[in-house]
């Protein structure tokens, strides 16, 4: 059995439909279905069981499954980085995660785990995920610290190279809808195209930048889903590694190639940046990919232009957008 973590979430589900794709029906997915529609992205999924996060950590905690668990993908978090209570994050972000890996360090369990390219902070000290340089990380706001926390426990306790912790940056595709204002741009950009035939970005704050030329590593989910299926058959393979496409693309770039994918002329308008997030902003980001792909890993991505045609295309543009 697999047990993914934020099973219905975006990521997750994505998981779940990649162990689908390979024939895997046998899966757990755990959750907080809450009362929003990320119910929906379970409809066309194949698995055995849902259970509540609160009720999968009571059955880890009874002694109620070991050796039946051959993987645990823990894709669950509070994920939005504008969360300001930080002692939920601690405890749902931060704890929970500890608790994940002590039993799968116990058992013999692969464990997989999301992590976020938000440790990096502002950038200034790059985005190499050479684990000797994550000690001087300071993320911007109290999401990126919780997923640093635990990477740091990771390291610091020795038990790193023994599961896979995965620094995850500008994630967009399909099962992203639930996610309200934490949607990606290439969401949001689809639904205002759409009904104004405009697409309005962020105003760059800084000299260095032009409207629109701020950065960021683009990766569609599709591959990020392939990665952790090859992790998952290569165990031998473990770390805290960076998962992106390795190339920093602008959002202008990004805005094209979804005005393309809908046949629509490009039409951009640039408006301020709100106060609340101008110093917490992350102006360039851009993942090293070298110490995976030396693994072995294929990390073979979609170009951004491939990736957003097939987003926009497949789903977006259809009547039932989720994956299946």
């Amino acid at each position: 059995m697999y047990v993914v973590t934020g099973g219905a979430g975006f990521i997750g589900s994505a998981l779940v439909w990649k162990l689908n794709q390979q024939g895997v029906a046998d899966v757990l997915i755990v959750d907080d279905l809450g009362r929003g529609e990320k119910w929906k992205n379970l409809v066309n999924l194949r698995y055995a069981d849902y259970l509540h996060k609160a009720a999968f950590l009571q059955l880890l905690e009874q002694g109620k499954l070991g050796p039946e668990v051959k993987a645990i993908l823990h894709m669950g978090a509070c994920s939005s980085t504008t969360e300001t209570d930080a002692e939920y994050l601690m405890e749902n972000n931060y704890r929970y995660t500890q608790i994940l890996a002590r039993f799968c360090l116990r058992h013999d369990i692969r464990f997989i785990y999301a992590s976020s390219a938000a440790t990096y902070g502002d950038g200034s000290q790059g985005f190499d995920d050479d684990p000797t340089a994550m000690e001087g990380l300071k993320p911007l706001n109290m999401y990126g610290y919780s997923k640093q926390l635990f990477d740091l426990w990771a390291l610091r306790t020795n038990v790193a190279d023994r599961m896979v912790g995965l620094k995850f940056f500008n994630v967009f595709g399909p099962n992203e809808y639930h996610k309200a204002d934490m949607k990606s741009v290439v969401c949001k950009a689809f639904r205002q195209i759409g009904e104004t035939g405009r697409l309005r970005l962020f105003r760059s704050h800084r000299p260095d930048y032009a409207d629109g030329e701020q950065r960021r590593d683009f990766v569609y989910i599709k591959d990020c889903v392939d990665v952790v299926w090859w992790l998952l058959e290569n165990r031998a393979v473990n770390g805290i590694f960076n998962l992106g496409r390795g190339e920093a693309k602008s959002w202008n770039e990004l805005a094209r190639a979804v005005f393309a994918a809908m046949d629509r002329p490009v039409d951009i308008e640039y408006i301020d940046m709100p106060d609340a997030i101008r110093e917490k902003y992350q102006y360039y980001t851009k993942a090293g990919m070298e110490r995976l792909r030396s693994l072995g890993c294929p990390a073979a991505f979609s170009s951004l232009e491939d990736g957003v045609a097939d987003y926009v295309r497949t789903y977006l543009m259809a009547e039932d957008p989720y994956l299946a």
